[in-house]
């Protein structure tokens, strides 16, 4: 198994390493910070919006 160039070696070892700097207790937290900047740059760069039935936008709007 390899992802992105990186075997299950050197994925145990990198996981390892980031349990011994952040600690398992703020691991979740780390975690979730991360996911909600990579969400939220992905949401900037496509110009979504994650909100379903919100206020339109001002392409949505119809024009006079």
């Amino acid at each position: 198994m390899r992802i992105a160039g990186l075997g299950l070696t050197e994925l145990l070892i990198i996981l390892l390493v980031v349990l011994l700097i952040f600690g398992a207790s703020r691991l979740p937290g780390v975690g979730s910070a991360l996911g909600k900047g990579i969400r939220s740059f992905k949401t900037s760069v496509t110009g979504e919006d994650d909100k379903p039935g919100g206020e339109p936008t001002a392409s949505e709007e119809p024009r006079p």
